[in-house]
């Protein structure tokens, strides 16, 4: 049997859970940088997001986040545009959902930003058809059957 050489399994290479994100400073955004809603993740740590402007990008989560900050549809995040590719983004920070209502109330965020849904938009359409699924019977036609 080989004998084990190295200092610990996946678990270690997790690290631990650091618990500053508790209290951390409301970050904005500079020159360069745009909010975010993610849209659905890709994988390989990769997203696609709708940004503040309007526009849909494909965005790289950095390797600083990638295992270590969980990123799903819906959340706010904040990305790094790129000067040379206008359809792609880099994430640089996850927005936590306190944060997001805070970024909402001071006006960074537009109105219409819903942010406790899965997915950014499209809900709607969804929810309001399936209240017609459903049959309704007349008590003549139960005593037919």
């Amino acid at each position: 049997m080989p004998k084990n050489k190295g200092k610990g399994g996946k678990n270690r290479k997790r690290g631990k859970n650091e618990a500053d994100d508790e209290k951390r400073e409301l970050v904005f955004k500079e020159d360069g940088q745009e909010y975010a809603q993610v849209l659905r993740m890709l994988g390989n740590g990769r997203c696609e997001a709708m940004c503040i402007d309007g526009t849909k990008r494909l965005c790289h989560i950095r390797g600083k986040m990638h295992k270590k900050v969980w990123i799903a549809a819906g959340d706010i995040i904040l990305v790094g545009l790129r000067d040379y590719q206008d359809d792609k983004a880099d994430v640089i920070l996850k927005y936590m959902p306190d944060e997001a209502r805070l970024l909402k109330a001071y006006g960074e965020l537009p109105e219409n930003t819903r942010l406790n849904e899965g997915i950014a938009g499209g809900l709607d359409e969804e929810d309001d058809g399936a209240a017609d699924d459903y049959i309704e019977f007349e008590d003549e036609d139960i005593d037919k059957i």
